[in-house]
């Protein structure tokens, strides 16, 4: 399954590339939540290839659907992950496509066509990037550790999920190696996935951000949990990733 998004997603790099070194018209979704008519596009063209290999799953997209679904057969869609980074000429953003039957997910593929990294997994297969394995990092203690975060966009309001952000952060930071903020929720995972963050956690995320890292992080040997340390389903706000053998450190800190 994941040779069939693999190929799909190669095959909308070119477009990608182009609207990622070309001039873009910017429309905003809210006070500081940048959209290109690239993210259009691109989602578009992987929702027709996407339609044609797998008629038989819903599509939900982050710029062409108006509303989030959970269907029993979907694929998830992220043409863009990191628009600010892609809009402003940062390397790391990425085209996220997860496929997930009834609630699990099954196949997942996030490609950076700017550093050509293909991150893919399928469930029992193992993870891979450019075609080689991918194992989390050994690290067992936060120490040891370089946490990856981001920030919501609702910050701009400096509301609860603001506050959320900042207490967390002073729960953690002291304990730890760094923390790190690379601005693509789909590439920090796959990042935890090769070892080079020991764990990630971030609110406000939405599915079509996490559904193909997910795949991704437990399929290298990692763990994927709620705020609560609980099992991480696609409606919850907050996600917790990492190597496994620091994920409770991380859950007690931002609980």
């Amino acid at each position: 399954m994941y040779d069939v998004i693999k190929t799909i997603a190669k095959s909308v790099g070119p477009l990608f590339i182009e609207g990622y070194t070309h001039t873009k018209t910017i429309t905003y979704k809210s006070a500081v939540d940048l959209v290109t008519e690239y993210d259009v596009k691109v989602e578009l063209l992987l929702k027709e290839k996407l339609l044609a290999a797998f008629p038989e799953h819903t599509l939900v997209g982050e710029e062409t659907n108006e509303e989030i679904t959970y269907p029993d057969k979907a694929i998830y869609i992220d043409p863009i992950d990191g628009t600010t980074n892609f809009v402003h000429g940062i390397p790391f953003c990425a085209i996220s496509i997860g496929i997930w039957e009834g609630g699990e997910p099954i196949a997942g593929v996030v490609y950076n066509p700017v550093l050509n990294e293909l991150f893919y997994a399928e469930k029992g297969k193992g993870t891979y990037c450019n075609d080689e394995a991918l194992h989390v990092s050994e690290a067992e203690t936060l120490e040891k550790s370089l946490i990856a975060t981001g920030f919501p966009y609702t910050k701009f309001e400096q509301g609860e999920d603001f506050h959320w952000v900042m207490k967390s952060i002073s729960a953690i930071l002291p304990y730890t190696r760094d923390i790190r903020r690379l601005g693509s929720a789909a590439l920090d995972l796959c990042y935890v996935a090769r070892g080079t963050f020991e764990g990630y956690y971030e609110v406000n995320l939405k599915p079509w951000d996490v559904a193909a890292g997910i795949l991704i992080v437990k399929e290298a040997g990692g763990a994927v949990s709620r705020q609560d340390g609980r099992n991480y389903t696609l409606d919850e706000r907050i996600v917790v990733a990492s190597n496994g053998h620091i994920h409770s450190a991380i859950v007690e800190k931002v609980r």
